[in-house]
């Protein structure tokens, strides 16, 4: 997952402004693997989880179990971590293999597994109807004034259509993770873990404005939290270290300082999600896999 020098590290050097006051909220945690699920019928069980901008749905399928969406006012992402899918939207059609990653366009659309298996889909926010049914729905009821209003990005060559990415993409120097970018997330497949991280080579660091998802798909992770000081104390907190299995979703806010330390003897799988997309991931040549498809960056976003 990581190798001897994190290539994220010159982007961490440059995130350096101090801490405001009156920011700090709490991290949200989903553990899926511990609680029942929020829908759990038509042979599919499905578990929701909220961030600022985005829902996050997990959900463990029979064979032709089915998912639709009437209406989908922006973008989504479809994950398939193992078995294959039909992806069916605005009257287009496309089989997508198990280990890939999909966008789905705005509109009318379903998602089946004919084989059964595990299913991840990544909304924002604009999906009211999915907000409602997360258990951490009010948790933003006061809002977020640090954290932009969401912005979608544009959209891609050619348009919007069912768009597919095999995941099987091998690890390469310089480059971090398996990155991939919509309109509306960003996501990155951390390299495989095997055993323990290297607790001499963990890679604490934080983000001003905006928030990361953690969504653990196999073995076990210890996620650290350092809450910054700033000189209101009532910012201040304990330090965190929230010891979890698989599956296991955790909203970290901004500008909570945090590392995640693998911490299973097999493979741990982690997968970092941003929404709206990171600026600043985008501009590092070759990192986002999909970047000839979706090659507009917008300007003056100010992420760090």
């Amino acid at each position: 997952m990581y190798k001897d020098k994190d290539p994220r590290a010159a982007l961490f050097a440059a995130a350096s402004a101090p801490a405001r006051t009156g920011l700090i909220a709490k991290e949200q945690l989903a553990e899926f693997d511990k609680t029942p699920p929020q829908e759990d019928a038509h042979g599919r069980k499905v578990w929701y989880q909220r961030g600022c901008n985005f829902v996050l749905a997990y959900a463990e399928a029979q064979p032709g179990a089915g998912f639709a969406r009437a209406g989908q006012p922006d973008e989504y992402v479809v994950l398939l971590p193992d078995q294959p899918a039909l992806i069916e939207a605005n009257g287009d059609s496309r089989e997508v293999a198990g280990n890939s990653i999909a966008f789905v366009p705005p509109g009318d659309s379903r998602v089946t597994l004919p084989e059964g298996g595990r299913v991840v889909r990544l909304f924002t926010a604009a999906a009211a109807d999915l907000v409602a049914l997360c258990p951490n729905a009010d948790a933003y009821a006061a809002g977020r004034s640090h954290i932009p209003p969401f912005e979608p990005w544009p959209e891609p060559a050619g348009g919007l259509r069912i768009r597919a990415y095999d995941l099987d993409v091998p690890p390469q120097e310089g480059r971090f993770g398996r990155i991939f970018r919509c309109t509306t997330f960003m996501v990155n497949f951390l390299d495989l873990q095997q055993g323990p991280r290297d607790p001499g080579k963990l890679s604490p660091h934080h983000h001003d404005d905006f928030e990361q998802c953690s969504l653990a798909l196999a073995g076990s992770f210890t996620h650290h939290l350092r809450w910054p000081w700033t000189v209101d104390r009532s910012d201040w907190r304990e330090d965190r270290h929230i010891a979890v299995g698989a599956p296991s979703s955790l909203v970290i806010p901004p500008p909570v300082i945090h590392t995640t330390e693998a911490s299973g003897a097999g493979g741990n799988a982690l997968v970092d999600i941003f929404c709206p997309p990171r600026l600043d991931f985008s501009m590092q040549p070759g990192w986002v896999l999909n970047d000839a498809d979706y090659p507009e960056i917008p300007q003056q976003i100010p992420q760090r």
